[in-house]
């Protein structure tokens, strides 16, 4: 599906708009189709131009800073990685009564893994340990705070809230008890390291069972490695976390606060999302019962 409107301050973007921005500052391709990306995103809208490009538009005003950042650090993060990552192409500036600077990429064949319907969870797990290995150990010099860079215990307040507010939606006393297992758990030791810091299905895309290119990089920073562990619970099936847990080598302390990660942002997209982003919403849904059945298990 392609979400309609969620933001209060979302901008107007549809196909006329976009013809008019590639036409006045891309003229070479002003020629080529515009077609809306069928897309569950929530910070971007997506219009591929032509076979193989695609124009990627900040929704929010929140989402406009991450142009300049994936311009700036894609094409360095890009050659050490197992998959392929985003390809800027151009940068868009303000016009049209858009009001942020936009993006040109390179397009990426491939779907979104759907959540239950996983083809080959194990070579999956081993694919997303892989990309997740590599991207941590690149090195960190001169990278930015990424967006999800607060220790586990800054969200404890908005994670409770959002509870709160999900009372008849969600069972908020087993959900407690999940969240306050997950508190506990030491933080990281090491330096901060690069974390893309939003796999989920809708950022990941597959062929053939496989991983074959991860995008938006809007999260994308310096932080805690554990916050990339959330796509355990995220997308993989629970027979598989063992080997997706074993190949990026983490920890009991580190499996903790993944889960715990994994579990705070489900709360909050859910409480945000449930009456205006149904693919989000049910994703969220699905990453609370995984976290729920995760913690009695261990319990």
């Amino acid at each position: 599906m392609r979400a309609g409107r969620m933001h209060a301050d979302e901008a107007d973007i549809d196909v006329p708009l976009v013809r008019r921005l590639i036409g006045a500052q891309f003229p070479q391709w002003a020629g080529l189709p515009v077609e809306a990306v069928e897309s569950a995103g929530t910070s971007n809208a997506m219009y591929r131009l032509g076979e193989d490009m695609v124009v990627r538009l900040p929704r929010i005003a929140g989402a406009a800073d991450d142009v300049e950042k994936e311009h700036r650090w894609l094409p360095r993060l890009a050659p050490p990685l197992p998959v392929a990552v985003p390809t800027p192409l151009g940068k868009g500036m303000p016009a049209e009564g858009y009001p942020w600077r936009w993006s040109v990429y390179r397009w990426l064949d491939g779907t979104n893994p759907v959540v239950g319907r996983i083809a080959e969870p194990g070579l999956l797990a081993g694919d997303l340990a892989e990309f997740v290995a590599t991207l941590h150990r690149i090195d960190p010099a001169g990278g930015p705070a990424s967006y999800r860079s607060e220790p586990l215990a800054a969200r404890d307040t908005a994670t409770r809230a959002a509870i709160a507010d999900l009372r008849g939606t969600v069972d908020t006393d087993a959900v407690s008890a999940a969240w306050e297992a997950a508190l506990p758990a030491p933080g990281w030791p090491g330096p901060a390291v690069w974390i893309h810091a939003d796999l989920q299905p809708g950022n990941l895309l597959v062929a053939q069972g496989r991983l074959s290119a991860v995008i938006d990089f809007g999260c994308l920073g310096l932080g805690d490695p554990a916050v990339d562990l959330i796509t355990a619970w995220y997308v993989l099936p629970a027979d598989a976390r063992g080997a997706f847990r074993a190949g990026v080598e983490a920890d009991d302390a580190a499996w903790a606060r993944g889960r715990g990660w994994a579990l705070s942002i489900a709360l909050l997209e859910l409480r945000y999302y449930r009456d205006t982003n149904p693919v989000m919403a049910a994703i969220a849904r699905h990453v609370i019962r995984e976290v729920l059945a995760d913690h009695e298990h261990a319990v």
